[in-house]
């Protein structure tokens, strides 16, 4: 048995949930993957995985197990990835977890590029607003928006700003009139995001003069690209990140209203971070993938 790839087998079946989602992320037979932790429960003594027709999930053994098996790769990836590092050309591969529409919207049309720069580097771009476990996910860097605490654990590194604008369609506009006032959105349908809590207060501030708007309206949801589809079809006003609708605005399918304060869907930071394990501390990797987000960020 090859313990290294047995190893990979069974991580990806706990992370996956099962042989033959495992299977497909590998790119190989269910059957390999079946017959590599069985041996390595055959060699351990002990059963890893409690079995069912839909799931895989680790037994008490198998979890303790597990986090081990991906300190071993994590361990393995990390030296492999030291030694590329210290070389003249960038290289190895670098494992990036951004959000959906952020990764969509501003990295992605320029990754090309990025690409081009370094031919030795290879990239792994995850899209999830899932805030991803580093180390346990094998991410090397996670782009993160709104405010992140750095700890002994994680290194956070803020790479730009973003702001919110209020947007709705020029024809919901032209029915239900424009806003001249933060306390106009009571008489308005707004969209929102869903933070978890049915009441939501939009914040509003113009020099030292803050005001919160206790807003309504029927459309919440957690995907922010549902909001900004609700607004371009005149379903009411939303709260956006500029980067989600600037070329919507550009080009007259949102209009942007009340421009002079600054909008937050209550207190959330409007910070855009890296993340990443002190042992990636010195990566030339990561240092050209930040700079790379820095000089877009800053050219927006």
């Amino acid at each position: 048995m090859d313990k290294f790839l047995a190893l990979n087998m069974f991580v990806e079946t706990v992370r996956c949930g099962g042989y033959s989602a495992a299977a497909r992320k590998l790119g190989i037979a269910t059957s390999s993957v079946t017959r590599q932790v069985a041996a390595l429960e055959a060699e351990l003594g002990t059963v890893l995985l409690n079995r069912s027709t839909r799931h895989n999930s680790p037994t008490d053994a198998g979890q303790a197990y597990f986090y081990r098996a991906v300190a071993i790769l994590e361990a393995l990836d990390s030296a492999d990835n030291a030694v590329s590092d210290r070389g003249e050309e960038v290289q190895g591969r670098l494992r990036i977890s951004v959000p959906v529409e952020f990764g969509r919207r501003v990295i992605a049309p320029h990754i090309g590029r990025f690409l081009d720069s370094y031919p030795q580097l290879d990239v792994s771009l995850s899209l999830s607003d899932e805030i991803v476990d580093l180390l346990k996910e094998r991410i090397d860097l996670s782009v993160r928006l709104g405010s992140s605490v750095a700890s002994d654990d994680i290194i956070c590194r803020p790479v730009g700003r973003f702001e919110r604008w209020i947007v709705a369609s020029p024809e919901y506009l032209l029915q239900h009139g424009l806003p001249q006032t933060p306390d106009d959105l009571l008489a308005h349908a707004c969209l929102r995001f869903d933070y978890g809590n049915a009441q939501q207060d939009w914040q509003l501030r113009c020099g030292d003069e803050q005001i919160a708007v206790a807003v309504r309206g029927r459309l919440q949801s957690n995907n922010a690209d549902i909001l900004r589809e609700g607004a371009l079809e005149g379903q009411g006003l939303a709260l956006l990140a500029d980067w989600l609708v600037k070329d919507d605005v550009r080009q007259g399918r949102l209009t942007r209203v009340l421009e002079s304060f600054e909008v937050s869907p209550g207190n959330v930071d409007t910070s855009i971070n890296v993340m990443f394990l002190p042992n990636q501390r010195g990566s030339s990797r990561i240092r050209v993938f930040t700079e790379f987000l820095q000089e877009i960020l800053d050219n927006r």
